[in-house]
């Protein structure tokens, strides 16, 4: 199978290094949105779109990183634990793995569609074990848009995780992604805002009954 184009070492290096970084001081570029969970939100302002990148940091109690990292990669368990999914498949076209997600918006909103591309490694960084997802939007002629969807052209993802030293996670994330249409960037920025506290607490319970699951 041909390699895909997909992550550089470098950029899983660079998503590494996150992890081990201090979260953005007060008075910088990134600014503390929320915390959480112990979990902290960072956000910096994208010029270009309006809308803020999120960085997030802290542990996730009782859930073991590569349990996390399972439970992230395992789209059709997805399909249980996320309400917003519409359809999250696997795709393969001339041999490059995709995946196609439609998440469900509220009506009046057209629901968003992603065609992107993810890769996982478990490495090993001076001596610590580090489990590294990466994800970015892709275009593919064979997955055209469709009618009455939005697609999603502008989406990054990664997820960085080690073990607490106890039974949990230490995690780094960073998010980004513009839905497009006619909606209020600050609509976007206050849905992301609570999207993703609540993806990370439904992405923890999600564990705890991935283990009943299994």
């Amino acid at each position: 199978m041909e390699a895909q184009p997909g992550f550089s070492e470098e950029r899983f290096q660079a998503a590494c290094r996150e992890l081990s970084q201090p979260a953005p001081a007060p008075g910088g570029a990134w600014q503390l949105l929320v915390e959480t969970m112990g979990i902290g939100i960072y956000r910096l302002y994208h010029e270009q779109s309006g809308l803020y990148e999120y960085k997030i940091f802290g542990g996730l109690a009782d859930c073991p990183p590569e349990l996390l990292a399972d439970v992230y990669m395992d789209l059709d368990y997805r399909k249980q634990w996320d309400q917003y999914v519409k359809e999250l498949c696997e795709k393969i076209y001339d041999e490059k793995r995709i995946i196609y997600w439609e998440v469900k918006y509220p009506f009046p909103l057209s629901n968003r569609d992603y065609v992107y591309i993810r890769e996982r490694r478990d490495m090993e960084v001076d001596g610590r074990k580090i489990w590294v997802m990466l994800a970015k939007s892709t275009s593919l002629p064979q997955c055209p848009e469709k009618p009455g969807i939005i697609r999603v052209n502008s989406y990054v993802q990664s997820l960085v995780l080690e073990s607490d030293g106890k039974t949990g996670s230490k995690v780094y994330m960073y998010y980004f992604d513009n839905p497009g249409g006619m909606i209020p960037s600050w609509l976007i920025n206050w849905a992301a805002k609570s999207g993703v506290s609540a993806f990370l607490k439904d992405l923890q319970k999600a564990c705890f009954n991935y283990c009943k699951k299994t």
